[in-house]
């Protein structure tokens, strides 16, 4: 890949998860730091592993990097974000308001909508600032999902602002938003203006990388973002001919990219190939690009490592089948496998004799496209924002507008055209799912970690407000969603990673998280094993050094119980291949 010898003001990196968005991003940042400009690399990915990857610590204010003189590193912290979203509002309330009022407005300002537009509002204060010191500001965006989601907020807010005198409910006083009106007016134009914004859609040779690529060009043309480029991260070529899995690898990369679609072969395209080495470290990053050799110290054919053996996904199955029912909530970073083991296991446990829901609250998931076909006694759907929103909309105007004047109903309407609702429906629409699994098996796919923890968020304020609203009602029978997800015999969380350094320590950072909100994961997946699949090609036994660390890693020190996924020749997709993954006895 090389960078643009004029690349735009803003550069947003954006992709299916696990395609290496955070590496090429640094690296480009990099990169141009290293040819003289100012450049600051911002992640608004809750998930984010750039402090691991550039060895500094993340702040919500510009941190330079050590080693590389004119690079800053910033992250959008959700939480950090929403206080200080929070205390500029309660700010701008009158010196005469009570306490009693103060306290209600932080109660309206403590939810995941507030969440949101904080973040928002640091990221449209980014693009507003046509004063900054920088050259560049590269944006490494979270999953394709809720970048989409990130992107659309312009247009959405500024929209609903324009006209509107009154504001959205759920963010406390008016003046709150009011006053950032021009400021989102000021995102939105430039992100619409290709001389100043560009995005690079990264994938990967996989078909699901691919598809999810084509359908973002689309829906970002949709936003009026038509700058576009593509980057094919990680293209493997085999050395050894001989070599199964290495030459399987190969033909199947070489057919996803011979059969890519239309709308993003018209796209600028360049491809990086797969580096024997991890993304850790100035000398690494300036080598993915090719600005340098390979970092010293890297063995790129250490000899082959011990077999791996360990239980795998149909012992899993097994032992989830041993309950009649309850939650399965399979979790982790983006482009490990959620979708593919949470299809599989599915079909699992339907194999085992149980009645079964297979959803996913990922707005870039598409299960159809995994499965690629019906099971008896599986059903299978997704939360639809959209869908979700207009429900909610309808239920509301149902129950609280059924009293309501003419006037008062288009107030109501107004208001819940609010970018927020959005947030408040599939918050909904989840709880409605979790509690599914009181009589039958529910099993949730979820998106990728940083906008689950947003809804693990969501959901631990849902509960705060719940306890406070029954407190001093012990004959009370009070259940929230939270409190199905703190109880192991209802709840098992499994954790999926890459047998990689980046999804092992999110996938630690995750379990940490849900331990705090005392949520205990059930069992971790190690999916796509080349170690357990086995090769003599002297890349792929490059990485597989790093790889038999990760897997000792998860197993003696993060996880109770540890399942093996080998990396398989033909991807696993479709009813037939996701079975074998669950069949007992299956190779």
């Amino acid at each position: 890949m090389h960078v643009p010898v004029a690349p735009t003001r803003y550069l947003f990196f954006t992709g299916k998860g696990g395609v290496g968005k955070t590496s090429l991003s640094t690296a480009t940042a990099l990169s141009l730091a290293d040819r003289g400009k100012r450049v600051l690399l911002v992640s608004t990915d809750a998930a984010s592993n750039l402090d691991e990857m550039l060895g500094v610590v993340l702040r919500n204010t510009p941190t330079p990097v050590p080693g590389a003189p004119g690079f800053w590193v910033l992250n959008i912290d959700p939480g950090h974000a929403a206080e200080s979203y929070r205390q500029r509002v309660v700010a701008q309330m009158a010196a005469e308001s009570t306490e009693a009022e103060l306290a209600t407005v932080r109660e309206q300002l403590s939810g995941a909508c507030t969440t949101e537009i904080a973040s928002f509002d640091e990221f449209a204060a980014l693009l507003s600032d046509r004063e900054q010191p920088y050259d560049h500001v590269v944006f490494d965006t979270a999953p394709t999902g809720h970048t989409l989601r990130l992107l659309s907020l312009p247009k959405a807010w500024s929209g609903f602002l324009a006209g509107n005198d009154r504001g959205a409910s759920c963010l406390g006083p008016h003046s709150g938003l009011k006053m950032q009106e021009t400021r989102f007016k000021a995102a939105l134009d430039a992100l619409s203006d290709p001389m100043l914004t560009a995005v690079v859609l990264v994938t990967r040779p996989e078909a699901g990388a691919i598809a999810e690529a084509a359908r973002t060009s689309d829906e970002l043309h949709a936003l009026g973002l038509h700058n576009q480029r593509l980057v094919v991260n990680g293209v493997f070529h085999a050395s050894v001919r001989d070599d199964a899995v290495a030459c399987a690898m190969e033909q199947l990369g070489a057919q996803v990219l011979d059969s890519m679609p239309q709308n993003l072969r018209a796209l600028p395209q360049e491809r990086v190939l797969l580096r024997a080495f991890d993304m850790v470290g100035l000398p690494a990053l300036r080598a993915l690009l090719g600005q340098t050799d390979i970092p010293a110290g890297t063995d790129p054919v250490p000899s082959l490592h011990r077999e791996v053996h360990g239980a795998g996904l149909e012992a899993l199955a097994d032992e989830l089948a041993k309950s009649e029912h309850g939650l399965i909530m399979v979790m982790g970073k983006g482009g490990v496998g959620k979708t593919t083991i949470a299809a599989a296991l599915s079909i699992g446990l339907v194999q085992r004799g149980k009645s079964v829901h297979l959803s996913t609250t990922d707005p870039a998931a598409h299960l159809s496209v995994t499965l690629a076909g019906e099971v008896p006694g599986l059903q299978v759907d997704r939360i639809d924002p959209l869908v979700e929103t207009q429900r909610y909309v309808d239920k509301i105007m149902a129950t609280k507008g059924a009293k309501l004047d003419a006037q008062e109903k288009a107030l109501m309407l107004e208001d819940l055209r609010s970018p927020c609702t959005e947030e408040v429906a599939v918050f909904h629409a989840f709880s409605r799912v979790v509690g599914e699994g009181r009589s039958a098996f529910v099993v949730l796919d979820t998106a990728p970690t940083g906008h689950s923890l947003l809804l693990m968020d969501a959901t631990g304020a849902y509960h705060r407000q719940m306890m406070r609203e029954f407190e001093g009602q012990p004959s009370a029978r009070l259940v929230t969603p939270l409190m199905r997800l703190q109880d192991p015999d209802y709840t098992r969380i499994i954790l999926v990673t890459l047998p990689e350094t980046t999804p092992v320590s999110q996938a630690q950072a995750l379990q940490d998280d849900l331990r705090r909100a005392k949520i205990e994961p059930f069992a971790w997946v190690i999916n796509k094993s080349v170690l357990a699949a086995g090769t003599r090609d002297p890349l792929l036994a490059a990485r597989l050094k790093g790889e038999q660390v990760q897997v000792d890693r998860v197993r003696e020190g993060l996880s109770r119980r540890t399942y093996l996924v080998p990396w398989r020749v033909r991807a696993p997709v479709g009813v037939a291949a996701l079975s074998d993954l669950v069949t007992p006895n299956s190779a």
